[in-house]
């Protein structure tokens, strides 16, 4: 990658910091206690003095029984080292290997986060190992892809974090290249990425407990223009709907089995006209009779039991072979013509317009044949395992 690519993408990170709350952290990490002793974790995208994964490990280092922490901070991160200069500009390495015991405390004051750290801080070079690779690949100090850091992960047992959302491909292919276990948050959209989806396919990753309500609300400094009702002025946070934890740590949830209660028919589950499944519009609803292909929403993944259910492909162009190939003309939201026209509804999964359950007018109309369609929002495509009694 060049270097300018690279500075550009640092600056994109840069503007993608969202710190998460100390509660969140805590609430999540509660139900990992047992894969953390002896372990050397670490956290690559996280300022120590202000970051709240340093906050959490550090007074639960005994209680975990940790045996190494390691934290590293983003020399061109909005808040790194602005209330606590170890060296202005400059981005450092915290590493722990011994803490006295911190039970009774529920959270630190920047004077003892401080006391600290500054004993235990290593400034970080960044860069590439010799100027010839500076040059082809230059990373500011810091970055989870740099030479340092990457050396660092290979010491780590398991890696805890929060990455910067729009570099999330990449930083998870660093996860799986090195082998490392992991707990970090992402962007629910990540699950439909190409480089995402076949790990949750094939069981390499998968959903942590996730948020409470569902709702994430992260500290920001890059403040910018937000919808309504996401930034609270009052409380300096943002808050996200679309957040999930993402994990490779096993956990008693994943192996729970989802209750199933309806039964199949054909009129409620009608089937797609490009692939062989029935839709199923609601997780709650999967039919407890039947065993064959069938779409559910992409929430479903927060119930996924690898022994219940198997993945088969994710209803979207690109990523599932579809059956047909039909001209269609796309409908506006009243259901009329519009003169503009696609192949298989822009890419997704359709399936006959039934003006008895649908609510919505129809989205296409097959140019040939002047049937209805209704386009069906993303889908992932499962099967249920069959169990001798």
């Amino acid at each position: 990658m060049a270097g300018g690519d690279n500075l550009r993408n640092a600056k994109k990170a840069k503007n993608d910091e969202f710190y998460t709350q100390l509660s969140d952290i805590e609430n999540e990490l509660k139900h990992y206690k047992e894969h953390f002793k002896d372990k050397v974790v670490f956290c690559n995208c996280d300022d120590p003095y202000e970051s709240n994964f340093f906050q959490y490990f550090v007074l639960n280092f005994n209680h975990l029984g940790l045996k190494k922490l390691i934290t590293t901070s983003y020399s061109d991160s909005a808040i790194a080292n602005k209330e606590f200069l170890i060296s202005p500009g400059k981005s450092y390495k915290v590493t722990i290997s011994y803490l006295e015991d911190m039970k009774d405390k529920s959270s630190l004051s920047k004077e003892e986060l401080k006391a600290i750290i500054k004993p235990r801080a290593r400034l970080l070079r960044g860069g590439g190992d010799t100027p010839s690779e500076r040059d082809k690949t230059y990373y500011l100090a810091g970055d989870f892809r740099s030479a340092e850091c990457v050396e660092l992960l290979k010491q780590a047992d398991i890696v805890v974090t929060n990455p910067p959302f729009s570099l999330f491909r990449e930083y998870v292919a660093q996860l799986i290249e090195y082998d490392k276990k992991f707990l970090i948050i992402g962007s629910l959209n990540a699950i439909s990425y190409k480089e995402i989806f076949p790990l949750i396919k094939d069981n390499k990753l998968w959903l942590g407990h996730g948020f409470k309500g569902g709702n994430a609300y992260f500290k920001s400094v890059n403040l910018r223009e937000f919808a309504s009702g996401v930034y609270d002025e009052n409380t300096g946070l943002v808050k996200f709907r679309n957040c999930a934890w993402f994990t490779n740590l096993d956990i008693k949830k994943r192996h729970e089995f989802l209750d199933l209660y309806k039964k199949y028919n054909p009129q409620e589950f009608p089937k797609y006209d490009n692939y062989n499944a029935i839709n199923v519009d609601k997780t709650s609803e999967i039919p407890c009779d039947y065993y064959e292909p069938m779409g559910v929403p992409i929430t479903f993944l927060d119930k996924y039991n690898p022994e219940q259910f198997e993945i088969l492909e994710l209803g979207i162009v690109g990523s599932c072979n579809f059956t047909c190939n039909k001209k269609m003309e796309i409908l506006d939201k009243f259901g009329n013509a519009t003169g503009k026209f696609t192949m298989n509804a822009k890419g997704t999964l359709y399936r006959k317009w039934d003006k008895n359950i649908d609510k919505k007018p129809p989205a296409f109309k097959d140019c040939e044949t002047g049937d209805l369609y209704q386009s069906i929002y993303a889908r992932i495509l499962i099967k249920r395992i069959k169990h001798e009694n």
